[in-house]
């Protein structure tokens, strides 16, 4: 006998990226930042104050609404604090889906969305990207109430352009969520767009460009109305003061931030060519990841034997993504490593 309701006891939930328990080794699997958070919030962390853990946080998150607000150039009204960026997702599947109305999001991407769908009995419709990953010509004619672009996407690191994105959302008769966990590390973001529309919900996290991964705390930016109707949905107290305080002051700390975005950003390139040099297919990304293939060795193989040198990357054996690897972006010695590592797995790959 199951008490769980049906559409839960037929879900599979989602699979978060393997988390190795040993420190020895070079993890690039979930796309962590390489680099520590900045000096500002090991600094606040160490001057947390007892009486403040003794209660209850701001349920709203002022302190944080008020900074991002400033970074962004929008009003605190416009922001919404969030546990990690999976909370605002959450909401976001709540307050919008159900049987009768779907969500919609080109593919592959997020692996969360369609679990999240399920937990809502929300049919959802899935358009398939094009080899170049351009945004699908058929997500303006989905009728969804939710619609959903990752940008820059995952697992691909492709980027769709403002333009195309204020488009679609002018077409669109419901809302659309741009996932941007990832623009730390592009050259452009939407934030604009929600002072033009009013459909539009931004997604972003503190846990790529700032380096807390750890603390799980993200925010939305959207025109006032929608956040208000969110508001109403969200858990009653769901940052912790903690989390609060640590993220204001990363967010605050602008010049940490560029550097080490910068320094990610440069790593990458080089990680690309590297890889490109050993025959690997890689997109161009905007993010802090690759996605690599090589025609001559499986994306299993490569990835098993990665394991066996305690270097892990992440290996999707989903629709689209069967021969590919994600590979995070990491320091300069770590991806040194990575590079050697494959230069010897290929050589005995194709003997």
């Amino acid at each position: 006998m199951s008490y769980f309701r049906d559409n839960i006891e037929a879900l599979e939930g989602y699979t978060p990226g393997f988390q190795p328990k040993q420190s020895d080794i070079i993890k690039l699997n979930t796309n962590e930042n390489p680099f520590p958070p900045s000096p500002e919030v090991m600094k606040v962390l160490g001057e947390f104050s007892a009486e403040k853990l003794r209660r209850y946080p701001d349920p709203v998150g002022d302190d944080f609404r008020r900074a991002a607000a400033k970074v962004h150039g929008v009003k605190p009204e416009n922001i919404l604090c969030c546990n990690g960026g999976d909370d605002l997702l959450t909401m976001a599947f709540r307050a919008f889906c159900d049987e009768n109305r779907p969500v919609a999001y080109p593919v592959p991407t997020y692996s969360l969305y369609p679990v999240l769908a399920k937990l809502q009995n929300c049919r959802t419709i899935e358009i398939p990207f094009d080899d170049e990953f351009n945004l699908p010509v058929k997500l303006t004619k989905t009728d969804a109430a939710l619609t959903i672009v990752c940008n820059p996407n995952a697992p691909s690191g492709s980027f769709v352009s403002v333009g195309e994105l204020a488009s679609l959302a002018d077409e669109l008769s419901g809302v659309l969520l741009i996932d941007e966990a990832y623009v730390d590390f592009a050259e452009d973001n939407c934030t604009p767009l929600i002072k033009d529309f009013d459909n539009i919900i931004i997604l972003r996290s503190l846990s790529k460009g700032y380096g807390l991964a750890g603390l799980r705390f993200g925010y939305a930016m959207a025109p006032e109305g929608l956040v208000a109707g969110l508001l109403k949905i969200k858990d009653s107290y769901n940052v912790d003061a903690v989390a609060i305080a640590l993220a204001t002051a990363a967010i605050k700390d602008r010049a940490y931030f560029n550097k080490t975005t910068d320094q990610v950003k440069q790593a990458r390139d080089v990680l690309t060519d590297r890889l490109r040099d050993m025959k690997f297919t890689v997109p161009t990304s905007y993010a802090n990841f690759v996605l690599a293939e090589n025609r001559d060795c499986p994306a299993k193989e490569i990835y098993e034997e990665l394991v066996q040198r305690n270097i892990y990357v992440r290996y999707f054996n989903l629709p689209g993504l069967e021969n590919k690897l994600r590979i995070t972006v990491g320091t300069s010695e770590q991806n040194e490593k990575l590079v050697s590592a494959l230069e010897e797995i290929l050589r005995d790959c194709i003997k």
